[in-house]
């Protein structure tokens, strides 16, 4: 009697399994898409300057400009719309390449030489978009703790489910 009960516990704890299996995989399907997709377009974007453009190179190594001089070239560059330091996200300096790159709110690149202060480059940075897709920023703040970390909690709990019905039959077997 108790091998019966035995076995009704472990075919519903089975179904239950395979019912949390299904479900979430259905649930988990579109962020792990996109999180997919984006990583694939993350991986290879240096290598295509649609995504990332290309980070030129400066004729010295030792940074000399102010940042008054590089505020003042930013805003000549009128497609970044440009009218203050609040318009500005970041500033990568380069020292081994002689480039600083601003990255503006907008989205725009501007490369410029780190020692004489001219415009290398301009160009629409398209990766910061594909990076805010990627890890959920993009639909909100904090969408990476209340969309991407449930997602990544799902997965996991498919990797186990997964690992239960994938080794469950040769268990029984033996």
């Amino acid at each position: 009697m108790a091998n019966q009960s035995d076995r009704k516990t472990l075919m519903s704890f089975i179904r239950t399994n395979r019912k949390i299996h299904k479900w979430g995989s259905i649930i988990a399907a579109l962020p792990l898409l996109v999180v997919i997709i984006s990583g694939i377009l993350l991986l290879v974007r240096k290598e295509f300057a649609y995504l990332q453009p290309e980070t030129k190179v400066g004729l010295e190594k030792i940074p000399s400009i102010s940042f008054e001089q590089i505020i003042t070239q930013v805003k000549t560059v009128t497609q970044a719309n440009v009218n203050s330091w609040q318009d500005i996200d970041r500033l990568d300096v380069r020292p081994n390449k002689g480039v600083i790159k601003v990255r503006t709110n907008s989205q725009w690149e501007i490369q410029l030489d780190s020692n004489t202060a001219d415009i290398l480059q301009v160009a629409y940075r398209r990766s910061d978009f594909i990076e805010s897709l990627h890890d959920g920023t993009y639909f909100q703040d904090n969408a990476n703790l209340w969309l991407m970390l449930p997602s990544a909690l799902i997965l996991l709990t498919l990797l186990i489910t997964g690992l239960f019905l994938f080794f469950y039959p040769y268990y029984k077997r033996r």
